[in-house]
């Protein structure tokens, strides 16, 4: 938790020196809505075998341009989104895959993210690069099995693990991502955007009578957002 109050500090300052830049000021809004596809992995230490695990990830977008400096285009975005995450074990017995373990972790994420923009203002394309911290709540989990396997094919932290919920619900970290956005003079923007999520904090327990020391999520994310100007900077 330090080290997430450290970065928002550094965040907040790195905010503060945009805004006291002098370029040309920007009073832009832009509302719309967002949704793709996340791959998750959580990174369990000890290793558990993994694949990818996808879900759907959804929600509502806010961006604030506040400048224009030099060729840059300087913003804020914040985010209010949906995100199943979770993983997906392979069993094996030997060489053989004899099934597979799918807990599916729903969250509410919450990102908020410098949006520094190159290219078309308004009537063109510009490409973007977003960073910034990101926090989610657990809203719940379900769990999926396939396959014929019993508890015999797994290694005993793998069965603790089965056997255990979420025990920490609260998730922070930092998210890096790059996109594209494409704009009509009248106001409607079209994006697509990567992104990187990598958590600083755990899904489960992690003291030393703790199975694992390591849950993290880990997760890429590929999204589409539609947004329109509420508020438009007077030329």
């Amino acid at each position: 938790m330090k080290r997430f109050s450290l970065l928002i500090i550094l965040y907040t300052l790195f905010i503060i020196n945009i805004l006291a830049q002098v370029g040309d000021s920007r009073r832009d809004l832009a509302v719309g809505i967002n949704g793709g596809y996340a791959l998750n992995q959580v990174s369990f230490s000890p290793n558990i075998n993994q694949k990818m695990h996808g879900g759907i990830t959804m929600g509502g977008t806010v961006r604030y341009t506040c400048e224009k400096y030099f060729s840059m285009i300087c913003a804020i975005q914040g985010e209010v989104n949906f995100a199943q995450l979770g993983w997906t074990e392979e069993i094996k017995y030997g060489d053989n895959q004899t099934g597979t373990y799918k807990r599916d972790v729903n969250f509410i994420q919450i990102p908020i993210m410098v949006n520094l923009g190159f290219g078309k203002e308004k009537g063109g394309v510009k490409g973007t690069i977003l960073a910034g911290p990101h926090i989610g709540f657990c809203l719940g989990e379900k769990t999926k099995t396939s396959g014929e396997w019993t508890d015999n094919d797994l290694l005993a932290r793998q069965i603790t693990l089965h056997n255990t919920p979420v025990q920490q619900k609260f998730d922070y970290g930092i998210t890096l991502g790059l996109g594209m956005d494409v704009s009509t003079k009248n106001g409607h923007h079209f994006t697509l955007e990567g992104r990187y999520g990598l958590s600083l904090s755990n899904i489960m327990n992690s003291t030393k009578k703790d199975t694992f020391s390591r849950s993290a999520n880990n997760v890429i994310t590929v999204k589409v957002a539609y947004l329109f100007d509420v508020l438009k900077t007077k030329n």
